[in-house]
């Protein structure tokens, strides 16, 4: 089985196709505190913390005891149905009491989770020299995502902690796969992507960084200029700072048409023309892709040009007729 945190939490039975999604709050909470310290025991009294906070029922352990032994059954697929003591003593032990708490058994594979930080951890290490296999990969690992991480879980401390942990792991391996698409010349690909990231996270500065680097190699300087002025006023009236050096640095290199600014030229392991023709392929599309988007922009201005002058022609004549 396979548990989910990126997103609602949830059980897959990879075998069966079986999905097991607690019902209550308490119960998502429970599961999500559980999976978060996988292999740890979790003490009674920080359970109770995670689940009630600073409003405990009266018979609180009595309370999380019931929790467990529902979610217990629910993990095993026996909820619902009575259970021989045969059958309780085959399933396999997934909460585990102990003299302090309680103890979920898990691989360390066996979460999204862990299979998101294992294929961003291998994108990072190959992306100096292999950026398009690196942008693959994260690709991949975002694709994991299903919503924001432990949804419907957050009810205490250990379950906000890791939302907030995941959700900047989240970012850091979208800031890489812009950053290995840039590495790769598919600078005009990713600006619209860039404009709503720089918008739904108005305080990242590395999202504007990208997207002037982006704006700056489809030959738009002033557009990437306007997003270091978008990016200061936003930092100075949220947080009240100016840009780091990082984004100012870029900022005077655009400027200033810094060469290093270029985009690299793709990277050949072999000095054959075979070699090359993947690439040249590549580029061929792009290009077409491109002047089939700037043929459609035309036709669109066309079309309104013409909608405005049957428009305003009338009101030309009347005025010609007026004088």
């Amino acid at each position: 089985m396979e548990f989910r945190l990126l997103g609602l939490v949830e059980v897959q039975d990879e075998r069966t196709g079986l999905r097991i999604v607690p019902t209550g709050a308490k119960q998502r909470a429970l599961l999500g505190a559980l999976v978060v310290k996988a292999g740890h025991n979790v003490s009674v009294q920080r359970l109770i913390d995670e689940l009630w906070g600073e409003h405990p029922p009266a018979n609180a352990a009595n309370a999380l005891q019931l929790h467990v032994a529902r979610l217990r059954r629910l993990l095993s697929g026996l909820e619902g149905r009575s259970v021989t003591p045969h059958e309780q003593h085959a399933q396999h032990p997934w909460i585990v009491t102990t003299s302090r708490g309680y103890t979920l058994q898990l691989a360390p594979v066996e979460t999204d989770a862990a299979r998101f930080q294992h294929l961003t951890d291998e994108a990072r290490r190959i992306l100096p020299a292999d950026p398009d296999h690196a942008g693959e990969l994260l690709r991949r690992a975002l694709s994991l995502w299903r919503g924001p991480a432990l949804e419907g879980s957050v009810l205490g401390d250990i379950c906000a902690g890791k939302a907030a942990q995941l959700e900047e792991h989240r970012l850091t391996a979208l800031e890489m796969m812009y950053d290995a698409y840039l590495r790769t010349g598919r600078h005009g690909e990713i600006t619209g992507e860039l404009v709503e990231l720089t918008t739904d996270h108005p305080v990242r500065e590395r999202f504007y960084d990208l997207l002037m680097v982006a704006l700056y190699r489809c030959g738009r300087q002033a557009e990437a200029l306007r997003v270091y002025e978008r990016a200061r006023n936003r930092l100075v009236h949220e947080l009240g700072v100016e840009p780091g050096p990082a984004l100012r640095g870029l900022m005077e290199a655009i400027l200033h048409h810094d060469p290093a600014l270029a985009a690299a030229a793709p990277a050949q392991t072999d000095a054959t023309a075979d070699d090359a023709v993947l690439p040249l392929c590549e580029e061929i599309a792009r290009l077409h892709r491109r002047i089939e988007r700037l043929q459609q922009e035309q036709n669109r201005l066309l079309c309104r040009f013409n909608e405005l002058t049957a428009s305003t022609a009338p009101r030309l004549t009347a005025g010609a007729v007026l004088a």
